[in-house]
């Protein structure tokens, strides 16, 4: 329960920090799936170029949830990133009981040119204890959905919006 309100603590004290301009969205969610789970996935920018992810996965035989601190990286603008970065997990196993554990991630994602959609493919090995797996080197698939656009900026934006009556 300890690390539970730690990393609950960490997430929440990252959320609470000025957006970024990295990305194209300043938050986003949707579905992960693959390492035979599946599950939700919640990414918050709150630096530039880094987000905060928190997953909530299901699997057969047990639940987790994992927060991850990830710093994205441009590849032809903003459209197309690959991030990489770390975090912990915890969760129950019905058969182990109670687990936790160290994440790191490494993936790319692309922003759809039009509509509101983000698709990523990560790789996240992760160190378990208290569980039947030491390690785990699950690969995995997110389709998000852009709930928060990132605000516009640019050289001519401040002159667009005087004109727009902003």
């Amino acid at each position: 329960m300890k690390h539970l309100l730690l990393l609950l603590s960490v997430g929440l004290a990252l959320l609470a920090t000025a957006p970024a301009s990295a990305q194209k969205y300043r938050t986003a969610a949707g579905l992960r799936s693959g390492g035979g789970s599946y599950g939700l996935t919640v990414q918050q920018v709150f630096l530039p170029k880094a987000t905060v992810e928190g997953l909530g996965m299901l699997a057969p035989r047990e639940r987790s949830a994992t927060v991850l601190a990830e710093r994205h990286f441009g590849i032809l603008g903003p459209s197309l990133n690959y991030y990489l970065g770390g975090g912990g997990h915890f969760g129950t196993h019905k058969d182990d009981g109670n687990f936790w554990g160290f994440d790191g991630i490494i993936g790319a994602e692309y922003k759809l040119p039009f509509g509101r959609v983000v698709l990523a493919f990560d790789f996240k090995p992760t160190i378990e204890f208290n569980s039947a797996d030491w390690n785990r080197f699950p690969t995995a698939f997110s389709v998000r959905y852009i709930i928060l656009k990132q605000k516009k900026t640019g050289i001519f934006q401040d002159i667009i919006d005087k004109v727009k009556g902003k």
